[in-house]
């Protein structure tokens, strides 16, 4: 069976890194592209040099001609950018798997039209075990209903761009649902001062920013008298790169559609 060939948007970048890496060591995968923003230093270099390992692909700003005969584009970039790879992966009928957070409503309804022509997997977190949790936080918000407040505690690195994260309110929106109310309507974002008593519709947000912290999130139910945590910490971005190529396997036989991570592990 032939290998897929994967592109990789962002390639020199830490997650970039990462991926090119799961590629490369991969027995079903081969990489057909790297993908980099003009002006970047890397341009014109093997891409798999910033790994230690030559492989005889060039990393390139030229986006149709490098996705061209790839069958999956990764992209975990930015809104701007992810958008422009859309477009372009829509055009050549190359697939998508989308890691990229801070989409505004507009975007996504951009990227639910490209879905009618081509198989697209969206996640704001391509983590296995973090895809567990959003499961595990569902089952949790439907049993823990009356009389339990919910809390959701992210911390990353001090590069990351947006807060709270993608996961965080993904978790905030799986939550949500599940109690019969939109985040929008009773998420809290940050308390200072005399903020009155907890309302026991809302859910909080926590955010830490420092170091090199990957990525840790957790989700608490406090009740009376007992109260459930369910967290994930992140040690590598090897996990995430590793839920994308699943991912992409997943895709292979899809010719159009928007999927996510629950739909990838089976657990929808």
């Amino acid at each position: 069976m032939a290998k897929l060939k994967i592109a990789v948007a962002g390639s020199a970048g830490r997650m970039g890194r990462m991926l090119i890496e799961a590629v490369l060591t991969s027995a079903d995968l081969k990489l057909g592209a790297a993908l980099e923003v003009a002006g970047n230093a890397n341009l014109g270099k093997d891409a798999g040099e910033l790994i230690g390992a030559p492989c005889g692909v060039a990393i390139s700003a030229e986006v149709e001609k490098g996705i061209h005969g790839c069958d999956a584009l990764i992209d975990f970039t930015r809104p701007e950018g992810t958008l422009a790879h859309l477009a372009a992966c829509r055009k050549l009928g190359v697939k998508m798997i989308i890691g990229t957070t801070g989409f505004s409503d507009e975007h996504k309804k951009t990227i639910v039209d490209a879905a009618r022509d081509i198989a697209i997997v969206m996640a704001p977190n391509m983590s296995i075990g973090t895809n567990l949790v959003f499961k595990l936080s569902d089952l949790a918000a439907r049993v823990l209903n009356d009389g339990y407040d919910v809390e959701i505690i992210e911390a990353h690195h001090r590069h990351k761009i947006d807060a709270p994260s993608g996961t965080a309110l993904h978790i905030g929106d799986i939550v949500a649902n599940a109690r019969g109310r939109k985040l929008a309507d009773c998420a809290v974002y940050g308390r200072e001062g005399v903020t009155g008593e907890r309302k026991a519709s809302t859910i909080g947000f926590a955010t830490v920013r420092g170091g090199d912290i990957v990525g840790e999130h957790t989700v608490l139910f406090a009740g009376s008298g007992e109260r459930v945590e369910i967290t994930v910490k992140a040690s590598s971005r090897a996990t995430y790169a590793q839920g994308a190529l699943r991912a992409a396997r997943f895709l292979a036989g899809k010719k159009s559609g928007l999927f996510d991570m629950q739909d990838v592990l089976g657990i929808r």
